[in-house]
């Protein structure tokens, strides 16, 4: 396969078939398990049954879950998903919402991880020219962590989409800033994409998009000692179509509300990350450094092995950009306590872009080799990276449910094999087979653990087992269960908005208030209050089941009850 070269740097272009042949390796890459994978704990099942409810009630203005509201983030994502789920539910040929399933909320996220690797070849051939721009694309598309957010339905596949084509529209300004100014509408193109993914950022995840934006065109007037070019992007015009788009909405919420969304979102959930560690997340810098040769691989090592190149063409204005992209942001995601894997996938499209223009314009010259200690250290940390998810595949089957995964144990040395041939044939300068082996390693490993071995861990799956042992023993169609000592957001997206989520004696007024329908999911440790409460009312087990709470840590037995006089 030979790509068009531009022989100017910058201002290379990669031909449409080199999208689509890139979005249909993407969809290969994502689409694995995107059906079959249970819901995920939690923020995804919050995400999807607060959207669930938009549909069910036709407000889409409040964001709830349950009775509770949601003010963490914007709506955007919940528009989205609502919308995806009912045109696929249109399809289906079902009223809107009623055919629920999770695969319908996850659409937004893995088109929205589509668009992201188009957008990041799109960046990285401005940057480096079409060839870099393919494999940058290529190289994002088979990364560990936007493999994970393109099958969860949450926002950050949506939001990465939204930064790139940003970040793309503002490396052209920078990399054009030299040149006389356009006129017209041609002086409007580049702000106009660039504000109008800040708007849907915005909309989507709150001001992440223009943290990394701001970050970038800041160090570069800083690096630069100069910020004229800045006035290209129109920001008086810009702030006003952010406002366009995100305003209407903010303003509703704002008095439906009265003011708890920006109490809530503003208050809590952000300034409480920057503050402190949530939920338990609070980690130390470095932490983030440590984790890239997982959340990157299979490339990881790749990204090591660019970064002499990149210090030592730093005065290169791709380069440069990259840096300004890559470096401020990290610093900023180091430094908040709360720490989540996913919080630096805004700047994998920049290191892409970099290991990319380094493997074309470097590692095949035998002068520039990366130096053997480098090497080393390169094809180590990356083989410890994708060797320990690859092993974690296998291994967890055995952890969970006391089984040995065929699959699993299979893909040890298959995987391992093509990413042992991918390092050998890169540090050799053979650049095809060394990325057409790490893109196999990557689409093997996904299509087994997203498919076939993930879906198959019954015991990692504790609300799929209720909702299966439900639907098996509800006496009625409408039978609401109360949940007593396991209260995942999962467990509310499978069984409906009804469920309750209580403590055993709650469970036991549940059955007592609806002793006909009631079901009453019960954990051991719940057990005795919820016996203690029922009295002389006789509870009748209708089955049990076990799991592996993997939020918790905790290993769980829980019950179903109905009252034995309901018979």
């Amino acid at each position: 396969m030979t790509l068009p070269v531009s022989a100017d740097l910058p201002g290379g272009r990669l031909p449409v078939w080199a999208y689509a042949l890139l979005a249909l390796i993407a969809a290969v890459l994502f689409l694995p398990g995107f059906t079959v994978l249970p819901p995920f704990d939690r923020d995804e099942s919050r995400f999807a049954q607060a959207s669930s409810q938009m549909l069910d009630s036709g407000n889409f203005v409040d964001i709830r879950f349950q009775d509770e509201t949601r003010y963490k983030k914007p709506v955007g994502i919940y528009w989205l998903q609502s919308a995806a789920t009912a045109a696929t539910d249109a399809l289906r040929g079902v009223p809107a919402g009623t055919g629920k399933v999770i695969w319908t909320y996850r659409i937004p996220s893995v088109l929205g991880a589509i668009l992201a690797v188009l957008a990041t070849a799109w960046a990285a051939a401005r940057l480096f020219g079409g060839p870099a721009g393919f494999i940058a694309g290529l190289m994002l598309a088979s990364c560990v962590v936007l493999g994970v957010e393109a099958r969860m339905a949450k926002t950050d596949a949506v939001l990465l989409a939204t930064v790139v084509i940003g970040q793309g529209a503002l490396a052209h300004l920078y990399l054009t800033r030299r040149q006389p100014a356009p006129a017209g509408r041609a002086a409007w193109g580049p702000p106009l994409v660039f504000w109008i993914a800040a708007g849907v950022g915005v909309l989507v995840k709150g001001p992440m998009v223009l943290l990394v934006s701001g970050s970038t065109a800041l160090v570069l007037a800083l690096w630069d000692r100069e910020a004229g070019w800045l006035k290209r992007l129109k920001p008086l015009a810009g702030i006003s179509i952010v406002v366009a788009i995100a305003a209407p909405w903010l303003i509703a919420i704002a008095i439906k509300s009265k003011g708890a969304f920006f109490a809530e979102s503003v208050g809590h959930d952000m300034l409480g990350k920057v503050s402190g560690g949530q939920e338990g997340k609070g980690l130390p810098p470095g932490y983030y450094l440590g984790t890239f040769w997982v959340t990157f691989a299979p490339w990881s090592f790749l990204a090591l092995l660019a970064v002499p190149w990149a210090w030592a063409r730093r005065r290169l204005d791709a380069v440069r950009f990259s840096i300004a992209w890559i470096v401020p942001s990290w610093l900023v995601f180091e430094a908040v306590p709360t720490k989540l894997l996913h919080y630096t996938l805004p700047v994998f499209p920049a290191i892409a872009a970099l290991a990319a223009a380094a493997l074309l314009g470097a590692f095949d010259r035998s002068r520039e080799r990366p130096r053997r200690w480098l090497a080393v250290a390169a094809a180590v940390l990356g083989s410890l990276g994708f060797g320990a998810l690859v092993l974690a595949v296998a291994v967890i089957p055995w952890l969970v449910d006391r089984r040995i995964d065929p699959l699993g144990a299979a893909m040890v040395p298959a995987v391992g094999g093509l990413f042992a041939l991918a390092l050998r044939s890169v540090l050799r300068g053979e650049r095809r087979t060394g990325l057409a082996s790490g893109v196999a390693a990557a689409a093997m490993l996904y299509a087994g653990t997203y498919a076939v071995v993930l879906p198959g861990i019954d015991g990692v799956w504790i609300s799929r087992q209720a909702a299966r042992a439900v639907a098996q023993g509800a006496p009625c169609p409408d039978s609401v269960v109360a949940s007593a000592g396991y209260s995942e957001p999962s467990l509310v997206f499978l069984l409906g908005t009804p469920t309750k989520l209580v403590h055993g004696a709650g469970a036991a007024a549940h059955l007592r208030e609806s002793p006909a329908c009631g079901l009453a999911l019960v954990e051991d440790r719940e057990t005795a209050a919820f016996l203690d409460s029922l009295g002389t009312m006789p509870p009748l087990a209708l089955t049990d089941f076990s799991g592996f709470n993997y939020n918790t840590g905790k290993r769980l037995h829980l019950t179903l009850y109905r009252l034995a006089a309901s018979r």
